[in-house]
């Protein structure tokens, strides 16, 4: 059986991954936003380890368990 071209790059988790991060990516930005946002991340350098430190810093840990259910609730698998 032929793989295609994004499974001979990647595992296909890893391909299965950047599948479904595009789809949450283009119906939450559309197309267009979808290629600006993916094209300053390739651009710009990003530590999103740093980011994350940031902006999760000042959360409350009982806020973001909150904020977590309630965005589970929203958004069912």
């Amino acid at each position: 059986m032929r793989r295609n071209k994004m499974e001979r790059i990647f595992n296909s988790s890893t391909a299965a991954i950047m599948e479904k991060g595009a789809n949450v990516l283009i119906k939450y930005l559309g197309v267009l936003e979808t290629e600006q946002f993916i094209s300053t991340l390739l651009k710009e350098p990003f530590d999103y380890t740093e980011w994350s430190r940031e902006y999760f810093a000042e959360y409350d840990p009982d806020q973001f368990l909150k904020d977590a259910v309630e965005y589970d609730k929203n958004n069912p698998v």
